[in-house]
């Protein structure tokens, strides 16, 4: 498909305006902290969209208006899951986290905080968590950046492989030298970027329709099915799909944003910002796919995850469907810097540090930080160049596994005092232990989603193991109830 002037120009804009808040990052960023961390400094707008728009990731843009295009409403499920997930996960984890990783030698990565929490001398738990973190984000973020690649490919006729390096290339350059305040700005733009599309793209297509009544008709003419939203549904179905909420709980890039949150009084409005920002998302993803049902119906999409594409190529002027083009850029880029970021992290933190150099600089530590952001990349660049590869099929693996793994373990840190280091030991490893084997399974209950059986299991064994063993230490406890009068104070 050839790509008009006008629009290569908005997204090249596009491009550099990233790349200038990368500098602009960079300037004040000088140690591990902030690049990790931000120095703890986000307001709560910037804390809130960098949030939802690294979780979204092309999901948002391309796959959730696919499968309504194709489903219906009936595929609705997943959103209500998420949208579910997402709220307690403000209401009840932020403040916490934000307060208990501070109290916890300021703690600035999840390993780091589940380390501290224990008092674990042993960095047994700080390893595992990082492994998990390393193998999860390496192959997720090759599948963000394939994502990427397709996209560039199918829109502006770019060969696969180059399309592959300029969208990674982008990437690593705001986040190799801005780091996490790159990351966070630049995912707030992205998230206003993503809302105006989402928002615009649905109205004007309806409007095209005829209007909301005639719309829903068109699709009901087509199906009637189209419009019940529990067409299909069967119950492993349903709990399937709202199972996605749980792993809200434990993933790690939308766990250092509530680290970074520069003040607790900063949350109530911040999660008012992120649920608003990802209610109205979700809708408008919802309404692009549901209005492509009755707008392509005399024409069907080969491919119904390009709804969003075509609906941008075709109803809007070269310029705005540049931008309508660069928020599904967005979308991606905004979570594949953040994975990138917390792989970085895990891999300067909690092993150069922790096992190789304990006495590194500051700065040290942050270029080491920035080498690793770049070592990854490369790794997932590589493995992303079989567009068809199975690497696509481990995004699922990813979000389960760190719901599974982390999700139960961090809940219970804030608030079961009696949680043990063993426990936390035995919820991540079989939380990621029962997502891989129970994918492998099929059939019956084994269709059900794995982050279900996944977090209940490692649930369980926290707790089982926990008071099996001995009773936390005095220092422990000291601390826990430190974090409590701190949590109550704020």
């Amino acid at each position: 498909m050839d790509i008009s002037a006008p629009t290569l120009t908005a997204i090249i804009i596009y491009l550099v305006g990233m790349l200038v808040i990368g500098i602009l990052a960079a300037r004040m960023t000088s140690n591990l902290t902030d690049y990790v961390l931000g120095g703890r400094r986000l307001t709560a707008g910037v804390a809130a969209l960098s949030a939802g728009s690294s979780d979204m990731s092309g999901w948002l843009m391309l796959g959730l208006p696919g499968a309504i295009y194709l489903g219906g409403m009936g595929e609705s499920w997943l959103a209500i899951g998420l949208a579910i997930g997402a709220y307690l996960n403000w209401q009840f984890v932020a403040k916490p986290i934000r307060v208990y990783t501070e109290i916890a030698n300021d703690s600035i990565t999840v390993p780091d905080f589940f380390e501290n929490r224990f008092k674990d001398n042993s960095k047994i738990l700080r390893v595992i968590s990082a492994i998990v973190i390393l193998v999860f984000f390496t192959f997720y973020t090759s599948s963000s950046l394939v994502g990427g690649a397709i996209l560039l490919e199918n829109s502006f006729g770019m060969d696969y492989t180059l399309a592959l390096w300029i969208g990674a290339a982008v990437i690593l350059s705001y986040t190799f030298f801005g780091g996490f305040l790159a990351a966070s700005w630049t995912d707030f733009i992205q998230g206003i970027l993503m809302l105006l599309a989402l928002i615009v793209i649905p109205i004007v297509v309806i409007y095209e329709l005829g209007g909301w009544n005639e719309t829903v008709q068109k699709v009901g003419n087509i199906n009637p099915a189209h419009l019940d939203i529990t067409t299909g549904a069967t119950f492993i179905g349903v709990v399937s799909l709202l199972a996605w909420g749980l792993g809200y709980f434990g993933q790690p890039h939308i766990i250092v944003r509530f680290m970074g949150i520069k003040s607790t009084k900063e949350i109530p409005k911040a999660r008012l910002i992120g649920m608003t920002w990802m209610i109205v998302s979700l809708f408008g993803a919802i309404f692009v796919g549901f209005a492509g049902i009755a707008y392509f119906a005399e024409e069907p999409l080969a491919n119904s995850e390009t709804v969003f594409i075509m609906f941008s190529q075709i109803l809007f002027n070269p310029w705005v469907a540049g931008f309508l083009l660069a928020a599904i850029l967005s979308a991606i880029m905004s979570t594949v810097d953040s994975q990138l970021l917390v792989s970085s992290s895990a891999l300067t933190k909690d092993f150069y540090k922790a096992i190789f150099r304990k006495n590194a600089s500051q700065k040290e530590e942050m270029w080491v930080g920035r080498i690793a952001v770049l070592v990854i990349a490369v790794i997932a660049i590589f493995l992303g160049y079989d567009r068809d590869s199975k690497v696509l099929e481990l995004v699922s693996y990813a979000w389960a596994g760190f719901g599974a793994a982390f999700g139960p373990v961090i809940i219970l840190s804030l608030f079961w005092k009696r949680m043990t280091r063993n426990g936390a030991l035995a919820g991540i490893i079989v939380g990621a232990v029962t997502v891989i084997v129970w994918a492998s399974l099929t059939g019956g209950i084994f269709d059900l989603y794995e982050l279900a059986p996944g977090f209940i299991l490692a649930w369980i064994a926290i707790m089982v193991v926990s008071l099996i063993d001995k009773a936390p230490s005095e220092e422990v406890q000291n601390e826990y109830d430190a974090y409590k009068a701190e949590l109550e104070k704020s």
